[in-house]
């Protein structure tokens, strides 16, 4: 079987880089507040989706006693109902709905209600409201608070934030019109700002909370906040790392923090994920319908996955640093560092960080990386830290083709930037960058806490890179620490890796399929391109079962076409 047919028919319906760039421009602007009607008020009606629509509008819509909202907003800037002049829709995401809310007196504020499938919605609004206070009184750029309920118990029969109006203009809605010299400032501040949170000292790993809002069972490590608020002592409490609470797992009785040491934190996420599939687990096919091909479309068994989180908490207490090392300090850090929740002033400025839901304290070593819309790892020049430049034959290439090189030379840049800059005003976190050990460490300590999802191969490749780097087969490997209580044959070693790797390309050419399409995550897309990206994907399925082999082949195709329907409640 050709397992390259998809990416042939691609080619069929692609389009230019430029209308690529033009449609990510366009996904990632802020959205106008006019074109929202007051029927809209509790629907999702920012974009359409190609598969499982249904699941996602009904995730999104959030009924509500908007009067009483609006009244609660008035009266948490001491103003009345009267006061109020427009109540507008300003912008939908994946976890809430934000709405604009102006004053007869011209002041204007952000409400911000959490989608019922937001979970666990009472810690996170009020871990995200003490997280913004807490980081405001330490000089960072965030939005000022102006009243929160973690609970729906309130007139308005949901959890809200007030905040101010963010300063500046939001980052994402220039990003792609930047350029090097500008972008490179923005990453310089980010770095800085970055080193400013490094800077601040926790007793523990986990999320920020103002000690009222936890129950009084609740464990949390109290901290002096070197400031005074009007709600009381902060204190660490329960971690809201998305992956911990997600589907049923948020039922489960089980360890999320606060944790004393840098092992609670190894090893909360594959306990969580252990208890899960004690409780739910069940074969399954893998939910990135381009990976079942890989696995000749065979469901795959949680008893592999359970076995495999064993074999990592049988290592997990030998990746934390010496507890000497700065490695091990708690760190906070922002969990969605992207354009989008980025404001700036006219000389580039950061004006505002906002967007701080899932935040977590966690350990350097387990908290560094580049952020993912920095980052360019895959890339052999850009993992080598070469200094990006333009090829020599450039001025040869054909106009595509030279787009093609400056977009790449920016992903390069940017990836270069952030690391050269992070070495320089913060060594400690780059010295981490650098370190292979603790990239493979960030990596195990990701794949074993995440969701069951039907595909283990990329923990079990942790592990077998692992294995390798203890063993001394790897000529980077580190030869000080302790071997491993397991081992694979090189020839199992040898599959699994190849399967790794092959499940990374489909993943490639998964994301090809979304840009061809002009959809992204989720299938997603803007409401006036819902009927040409629909088209789109039509062709595509059409090509790709047109280039199928066999009766077979055309079959599975159309029981897993990447761009279907599917039940997506089985992975919960």
């Amino acid at each position: 079987m050709d397992r390259l047919h998809s990416q042939r028919a691609m080619v069929t319906c692609a389009r230019s880089v430029r209308d690529l760039l033009l449609m990510r421009e366009f996904a990632s602007s802020r959205l106008n507040p006019s074109i929202f009607g007051q029927s809209d008020i509790y629907e999702y009606t920012s974009g359409r989706w190609l598969w499982n629509e249904k699941l996602r509008l009904h995730e999104r819509r959030r009924p509500f006693n908007v009067q009483e909202l609006k009244s609660l907003a008035a009266a948490s800037v001491s103003r009345e109902l009267k006061d109020i002049v427009s109540f507008k829709k300003l912008a939908e995401g994946g976890f809430n709905r934000t709405f604009l809310v102006s004053m007869q007196d011209g002041l204007e504020m952000i409400a911000r209600i959490p989608y019922l499938t937001t979970e666990p919605r009472q810690l996170l609004v009020a871990s995200e409201v003490a997280t913004m206070d807490y980081l405001r009184s330490r000089g960072v750029p965030i939005p000022t608070i102006f009243g929160y309920s973690a609970t729906a118990n309130n007139p308005a029969g949901t959890e809200y934030v007030f905040m101010e109006v963010t300063a500046g203009t939001n980052l994402g809605n220039i990003w792609y019109q930047l350029g090097e010299a500008a972008r490179t400032t923005v990453v310089r501040r980010l770095v800085e700002l970055e080193s400013q949170l490094l800077s601040l000292k926790f007793p523990a790993s986990g999320s920020i909370y103002y000690c009222r809002d936890l129950d009084a069972a609740s464990d949390r490590v109290a901290f002096d906040s070197g400031s005074c608020s009007t709600n009381g002592p902060f204190c660490i409490g329960p971690d809201t790392t998305l992956a911990l609470w997600y589907g049923n797992r948020l039922a489960l009785d089980v360890f999320r923090g606060p944790y004393r040491d840098a092992n609670d934190v190894l090893e909360a996420g594959a306990r969580k994920e252990i208890a899960y599939l004690m409780r739910h687990g069940r074969p399954l096919h893998p939910f990135q319908r381009i990976r079942r091909e890989w696995v000749n479309y065979q469901q795959q068994s949680h008893l592999d996955r359970l076995e495999y989180l064993g074999k990592f908490l049988r290592i997990a207490s030998s990746l934390a640093p010496s507890k000497r090392d700065d490695a091990t300090q708690a760190w906070i850090r922002h969990p969605d560092l992207q354009p989008n929740n980025i404001f700036v002033s006219k000389d580039l400025e950061i004006t505002g960080l906002i967007d701080w839901q899932h935040c977590a304290i966690l350990p350097l070593f387990l908290q560094a990386g580049i952020p993912a819309s920095l980052q360019n790892y895959g890339d052999e020049v850009s993992e080598s830290l070469q200094e990006p430049r333009l090829p020599l034959n450039f001025d040869q290439q054909s106009e595509t083709e030279q787009l093609q090189q400056v977009l790449l030379l920016r992903k390069r840049q940017l990836h270069y930037t952030y690391v050269k800059e992070t070495l320089s005003l913060n060594p400690a976190h780059g010295r981490i960058l650098m370190d292979r050990f603790s990239t493979l460490t960030r990596k195990l300590f990701r794949h074993a806490s995440e969701p069951w999802e039907g595909d283990s191969s990329p923990l079990k490749a942790d592990l077998v890179e692992l294995s390798r780097h203890l063993s001394g087969t790897d000529p980077d490997a580190r030869t000080t620490r302790s071997g491993l209580p397991f081992e694979f044959s090189e020839e199992e070693a040898r599959e699994t890796l190849s399967l790794a790797h092959a499940m990374e390309t489909a993943d490639g050419q998964f994301q090809s399929c979304l840009e061809v399409v002009g959809v992204g995550p989720e299938g997603w897309v803007p409401v006036e391109q819902y009927a040409d990206a629909r088209q789109r994907a039509q062709q595509l399925k059409a090509d790709t079962l047109q280039e199928a082999e066999s009766e077979e082949e055309r079959s599975q195709i159309r029981d897993h076409w990447i761009f279907d329907d599917f039940d997506e409640t089985e992975y919960m």
